[in-house]
């Protein structure tokens, strides 16, 4: 991948350029950007131009072979790290190195993807996802070993929020001393998930992002989509690009109504036996899914605060998703939001935690239907 495939973010473009041009590249290198960011993809542009043959002023040049091989992820001197779990097809000792084919094509589709878009790829969607102490002693292993061609050998490894304690702390030594022309780059979405004595190795490069102009112009040149549509899903995805492809491809589907559906059902009197039916359909909608939809949900409570305040100027939704907001708006004030948001969140964090999702779902779909009916 290079720079230039990468709408906007000119500043940390340079910034990146110049530390290799003035030969300051940090051994250990954390990208941190929210969901939808660039941060994969400027990981990977940046070790392109680590190791460029023939570098420009301001990107790879794309054609020397060491450029050729990291297109396709496929250079001898770079190895990905990322969450997994036994799968049908490796049912026992996952370890990234297994899953690299799939692992390539997930992100060349779209180097944007999250979590829950690379369980459903690798056919995980019910399982929670980590990387193995195993992990970490394979890593330190194969850093062991000299570069095959390339001047710096690097290590990318996304998602560290989902490191295993163990496996996390196996890596400081090496992460403090690395081998020598070793880079190591962490693509991460959460720093508050990440352990203090990692984010103390590394160097921190934030990734803004994606402002809607720049949106809009990589809607446009890497998905060839008109314009006019490109503007409306950059407005509604709010810089994060996996969710404007996300609003393209699914509009509204899934999340918009399953959680329509589930707060009509809690606003109605004597819902026990629909919610515990509701509760039985969120249970087989996979640990990852779950808790995509809880954040969805937050989203739209925050969404229904803004426009009980500011009404449609500030309201970043379109179509069924404003209308819902607008009769929603008309049973919410400040403190049943507030209330709402800090049970999800709740949810959220006990699903994460292999909490019991029917048990959780119903729990929390009781508490807001007091709250609605208050």
């Amino acid at each position: 991948m290079l720079f230039s495939e990468i709408p906007g973010l000119d500043e940390v473009k340079k910034t990146l350029i110049n530390s290799v041009k003035s030969n300051h590249v940090h051994h250990a290198q954390l990208f941190m950007g929210t969901e939808g960011s660039a941060n994969l993809a400027m990981a990977i542009a940046y070790a392109t131009y680590i190791n460029c043959e023939e570098k420009k002023e301001d990107d790879s040049c794309g054609t020397c072979p060491s450029c050729i091989k990291f297109k396709k992820l496929a250079h001898p001197d770079i190895n990905f790290v990322f969450p997994i779990s036994t799968t049908k097809n490796i049912p026992k000792d996952p370890m990234s190195s297994l899953f690299m084919k799939e692992w390539r094509t997930f992100v060349l589709e779209n180097p944007y993807g999250n979590l829950n878009d690379w369980a459903n790829h690798i056919g995980a969607e019910n399982k929670q996802l980590n990387i193995s102490v195993e992990e970490s002693r394979n890593i330190i292993k194969t850093l062991s070993l000299k570069a095959f061609e390339a001047e710096y050998k690097i290590l990318f490894i996304w998602q560290p929020e989902n490191l295993h304690t163990s496996a996390a702390n196996a890596l400081l030594k090496i992460l403090e001393e690395p081998p020598v022309k070793t880079v190591f780059l962490l693509v991460a979405n959460n720093l508050e998930k990440i352990l203090g004595t990692i984010q103390s190795r590394t160097q921190k490069v934030k990734i803004r992002s994606f402002t809607d102009d720049e949106l809009k112009k990589g809607l446009v040149s890497k998905f060839q989509m008109e314009e006019k549509k490109a503007s409306q899903l950059a407005y509604m995805a709010d810089g994060n690009f996996n969710e404007a492809l996300r609003l393209d491809q699914e509009a509204e589907e899934d999340h918009h109504v399953f959680f329509r559906d589930w707060m009509r059902i809690c606003y109605k009197k004597n819902n026990w036996p629909e919610l515990i039916e509701w509760s039985e359909n969120f249970q087989k909608l996979g640990r990852e899914m779950q808790k995509s939809l809880l954040q969805y949900g937050l989203n739209m409570l925050r969404e229904t605060l803004v426009y009980s305040y500011a009404g449609d100027k500030l309201v970043r939704l379109q179509n069924e998703d404003l209308k819902f907001v607008q009769g929603f708006s008309k049973v919410l004030n400040e403190p049943k939001v507030e209330a709402i948001a800090e049970q999800l969140n709740q949810a959220h964090y006990h699903i994460e935690r292999n909490a019991n999702p029917k048990i959780t779902f119903l729990d929390v779909s009781l508490y807001i239907s007091g709250v609605l009916k208050s």
